[in-house]
């Protein structure tokens, strides 16, 4: 595994997350780092370029979404949760959080390829046990007979709107599960236009957690849904639907 040089950047996050990451930890980052370096481009993983951008960005904000789960005591240190990381994409949240939390149970959802091959590579090289990928689209994961009502916890970073996302997350929720989504200034906002998506699928919207990030950042907010009531069996609907027609 490589080398953990170059890793200040995620060293400071992490310190000022008061999160402690142990050598092992540190070393994995620093090869995930590598790994997303060599695959940026082919498989259409990340914009950012730098690798320090990509260690506060990525696995900064991945971390600090663990730190905030565990304060809100939906995550507790050292216990297997079963999580799904929805359009999962380069591994952000999913992985970093791993990393730092290796009791987790992850699965990844994404439907690309490339990036599937990334993932399988990374856990690989990594030597993750218990995180698997699925390629597959996030409506067919939730009509998935081993992925639906399989989860405790769904994240996801930038894939959809709030109302898009509450049909794709919550089917693949237990009931009492969560969604846990970091969204930006329109935190609010998306809560209120998901009202309909999320009575529809049976869920409760609770009170958004804030996001911890370095001073200069602009605000996020993590979006919580619960998965509270009967799953209606039409839900998710068709690839494709949820986006083009959002419940209303």
């Amino acid at each position: 595994m490589s080398t953990s040089e170059g890793l200040d950047p995620l060293r400071s996050e992490a310190a000022r997350l008061g999160l402690e990451l142990d050598a092992e930890a540190v070393s994995r980052f620093a090869r995930y780092l590598a790994l997303i370096g060599e695959w940026r481009q082919r498989a259409g993983l990340t914009a950012l370029r730098e690798p320090a951008a990509i260690q506060q960005r990525l696995f900064g904000e991945s971390l600090a979404l663990l730190v905030a789960l565990r304060e809100a005591g939906i995550l507790e240190g050292g216990e297997g949760a079963a999580v799904v990381d929805i359009g999962s994409g380069a591994g952000i949240p999913g992985l970093p959080m791993r990393i730092a939390e290796p009791a987790l149970a992850l699965t990844l959802v994404e439907s690309h390829g490339r990036r599937c091959e990334f993932l399988e590579t990374a856990i690989a090289e990594l030597h993750l046990a218990g995180v698997s990928v699925r390629r597959m689209r996030a409506e067919e994961a939730g009509r998935d007979g081993e992925l639906r009502e399989g989860f405790e916890l769904a994240v996801a970073r930038a894939l959809a709107p709030l109302p898009v996302l509450v049909e794709y997350a919550l089917p693949l929720l237990r009931p009492g599960g969560l969604l846990a989504a970091p969204k930006g200034s329109r935190a609010r906002e998306e809560l209120r236009d998901a009202e309909a998506a999320i009575e529809a699928l049976g869920g409760h919207a609770l009170e958004p957690l804030p996001l911890s990030l370095p001073e200069g950042e602009a605000p996020q907010l993590v979006v919580l849904v619960q998965r509270a009531g009967e799953l209606p069996e039409r839900y998710p609907r068709r690839p494709g639907i949820p986006r083009k027609r959002p419940l209303s």
